[in-house]
């Protein structure tokens, strides 16, 4: 079956791998996505190798402040690793099966744990800025409106038909991170919650973020779902981890108003933290 705007063959998936596999020596079994402004976890890696995405085939371009739009392959805690520094969104006017094109990619030059990291807003009350949240589950908004990079014929190469959602987030992973964050004395930061993906550009509406709120999401984003639908289809395994950059605004008497240099630059502030974290936890995976 050609491919359509909308979607590729599994040949294209594979003539992106090998291409790779052909250009590093690097045998990743962890992959690494970056979420705005913390793409600096890519420089953390050693003996590196790094492909701008627009030389690599198929790929598609980031164009959002804060995703720098390169491939970085290298050595993390003793782990051959590779690093998406910058994700596709929806909102850039990518398909959703254009968004996630990369997971299959590392699956297929045999990445068998996927970290996702985001920025997002945070919706419990009691989580602040700064804080990091490990994700234990998601709400999948655009997956209601039929949005989900699986719509369409089943690979069975990649996977099954209806893949199972309800062991998205790895436990064992969860459980190593938390013990990393005890050790890192990063305790009175680290949260766990449910993670509310929208299609963005726009940040919520009151009433939006009060009906996310009674839904039981604990923050909300607009990227890493799809990634980790994908990613669970394949088999990796998967950790995810939010950065609390901003309070989303619930109250029509307050003043506050989302922006993304706020998301920016409590990225930045809170980076080496993540990074640590990050570093930690791939020394203590399998």
């Amino acid at each position: 079956m050609a491919a359509g705007p909308c979607r590729y063959t599994y040949d294209e998936y594979k003539e992106t791998a090998d291409w790779l596999l052909a250009n590093t020596r690097s045998r990743p079994r962890v992959g690494i996505i970056c979420g705005s402004g913390l793409g600096g976890l890519a420089d953390l890696l050693t003996d590196k190798t790094s492909f701008p995405y627009e030389k690599i085939p198929h790929f598609p371009q980031s164009t959002v402040s804060g995703h720098a739009g390169r491939l970085v392959f290298g050595e993390l805690s003793g782990k051959q690793c590779v690093c998406m520094q910058g994700r596709f969104h929806f909102y850039e006017g990518y398909p959703i099966n254009k968004v996630t094109f990369p997971i299959r990619v590392l699956h297929l030059m045999g990445v068998e744990a996927l970290i996702v990291t985001n920025a997002a807003g945070g919706l419990n009350e009691q989580f602040k800025v700064g804080d990091i949240m490990f994700i234990k589950d998601h709400i999948n908004m655009p997956g209601f409106a039929g949005q989900s990079p699986l719509c369409g014929s089943n690979e069975d190469r990649f996977g099954v038909r209806f893949p199972c959602m309800s062991d998205a987030y790895d436990k064992t992973f969860r459980r190593l991170a938390l013990e990393s964050a005890l050790e890192l004395g990063y305790k009175d930061f680290v949260r766990e919650g449910v993670y509310c993906m929208l299609a963005g550009p726009t940040y919520e509406t009151i009433a939006e973020s009060r009906m996310l709120k009674l839904l039981g999401a604990d923050a909300v984003g607009m990227s890493t779902v799809p990634e980790v639908v994908l990613a669970r289809h394949c088999g990796m395994r998967v950790f995810g981890t939010s950065l609390i950059t901003n309070k989303v605004v619930m109250d029509y008497s307050s003043q506050e108003k989302a922006n993304h240099e706020e998301v920016l630059q409590t990225s930045k502030d809170r980076a080496e933290a993540l990074q640590g974290l990050v570093t930690n936890l791939v020394g203590r995976m399998d």
